[in-house]
């Protein structure tokens, strides 16, 4: 697990937005056994958009508050769904052939789940601080449509990181957040609790 380092004394959205990045790259790669990366740079952005083909996104709140929204072309959801449902043995005569049909955007949306979920475990165990999330919202856009999406923050922060697949596809990851920062009065550890994928990779090794 990723965590964010806490001998610097400060945390600030530089740090959370890059545990963002490493929770989509884990989470994906894990789900597809396909390897996803990040690019090495955050693109600043005034507002977030859906943009098509398959818009998703999700607002929290808690300590501090925003939006993550993630952006697919068609070739990507394609790509992501098809080894996502794979991995799980699932046939390929089963699986939608269309980017359109309900089944792809839904697993887009498990995944989008996991992500957060994954994401605001490690920031309120590292941070000691409280994050909860919505449910998942998708959306397939047809090519000439965008959406501006914003959620009601004090002196927002707003960030764009492109990821890659490893079949060669790209999708785009916007985050919008309070700009904020945590600074630690005193020295502390982070809380360690361990996801049912630790349990189950914990139980394999011993086995």
């Amino acid at each position: 697990m990723t965590e964010i380092e806490n001998n610097s004394k400060k945390v600030d959205s530089s740090d959370i937005i890059m545990t963002l990045c490493q929770s989509v790259a884990s989470v994906i790669t894990s789900a597809t056994s396909q390897e996803t990366r990040y690019a090495p740079l955050v693109q600043k952005i005034t507002k977030t958009l859906l943009t098509p083909d398959i818009g998703t996104f999700v607002m929290f709140t808690g300590s501090f508050s925003g939006m993550v929204v993630i952006n697919f072309p068609k070739e990507t959801a394609m790509e992501l769904y098809t080894s996502y449902l794979r991995n799980m043995g699932i046939p390929e005569c089963e699986m939608a052939k269309n980017y359109t049909q309900d089944e792809v955007s839904n697993t887009l949306g498990e995944l989008m789940n996991q992500i957060i979920g994954n994401f605001t475990r490690q920031i309120s165990e590292e941070l000691h601080i409280r994050i909860d999330q919505s449910q998942p919202k998708m959306l397939v856009l047809p090519r000439e449509v965008q959406i501006s999406i914003s959620v009601n923050l004090d002196n927002p922060k707003y960030g764009k990181v492109t990821f890659h697949t490893e079949g060669g596809n790209v999708f785009y990851v916007e985050l919008a957040m309070d700009d904020t920062s945590f600074t630690a009065l005193r020295d502390f550890e982070s809380h360690s609790t361990l996801s049912p994928d630790d349990i189950l990779e914990q139980y394999t090794q011993e086995n």
